[in-house]
């Protein structure tokens, strides 16, 4: 069995394919200050019957202090077991057309990777996460950029901070989109304007392709921990798929060990 790793700013999710199925999948909370003695009591604890049946690992990390925990739990736990972790020099098959390839985060990398290999179209991805990123595919598969916007998350937390008057609420769809109450007002604002952004967003985007030449339909793909706030609401997403980051390792992992 295949087990993937997508540590991300916010959470760790966890994927356990066999073949090319994801049987299970868990998520956990991302801490900095985590040692490897606890990245893998915690992932052996929620593998439980299965942590023995590991074969293959295929993780990333955007977290630097995590990574060399991840590279460290994985050569003390892990040792026989052949890994790939995504990083520079591990082959992608993935044309990164931007200013400087270096910047590019491996997540956005392997999500365009996932994209790709799902749909045979030019492809967007909105990773609803710490950040809410926009990725922009082609339809030969090449990561042509994107655009980066304050998550969900982050952007309440910022105004229960500053505004006295205002408190972080339960984020759920209100019973109208004109609020009756504080509550109600928060949680329109924040469940239709971020998806009235990603929807313009995405808008422009398309516009942009066209005008460069790129013909044809674009497929609108949402990810990432937040996605569910905002799919149902958001007119232009296609698809909702959780599990991207994870099928891209999954990619990665077979590309890596032919």
């Amino acid at each position: 069995m295949l087990l993937t790793i997508d540590v991300g700013n916010t959470n760790i999710a966890l994927g356990l394919f066999d073949g090319d199925e994801l049987r299970h999948d868990w998520r956990m909370r991302t801490d900095a200050r985590v040692t490897a003695d606890e990245l893998a009591l915690t992932t052996r604890g929620l593998l439980g019957a299965h942590a023995d049946a590991i074969d293959g690992v295929a993780a990333l990390s955007t977290v630097p202090a995590v990574l060399r925990e991840l590279r460290a739990m994985l050569s003390r736990y892990y040792p026989k077991v052949h890994r790939v972790v995504v990083e520079p020099g591990v082959r992608t098959g993935v044309p990164l057309l931007v200013d400087n390839p270096k910047e590019v985060g491996a997540d956005r990398i392997i999500n365009t990777l996932a994209a790709h290999h799902l749909h045979s179209t030019a492809c967007v991805v909105v990773d609803f996460g710490t950040s809410t990123n926009v990725d922009v595919i082609s339809a030969k598969g090449e990561f042509l950029g994107g655009v980066f916007m304050p998550g969900i998350e982050i952007s309440v937390d910022a105004l229960a901070a500053r505004a006295a008057a205002l408190r972080k609420v339960e984020m759920v769809r209100p019973r109208s989109v004109i609020g009756k109450n504080t509550v109600e007002c928060l949680q329109s604002g924040i469940m239709y304007g971020f998806a009235g952004q990603v929807d313009g967003v995405v808008r422009r985007i398309t516009r942009e392709l066209a005008r460069a030449g790129h013909e044809g339909q674009v497929t609108v793909i949402a990810t990432g921990g937040l996605a569910p706030l905002v799919v149902d609401e958001a007119e232009t997403i296609d698809h909702h798929r959780p599990d991207l980051t994870l099928l891209g390792l999954r990619l990665v992992f077979e590309r890596n060990s032919r």
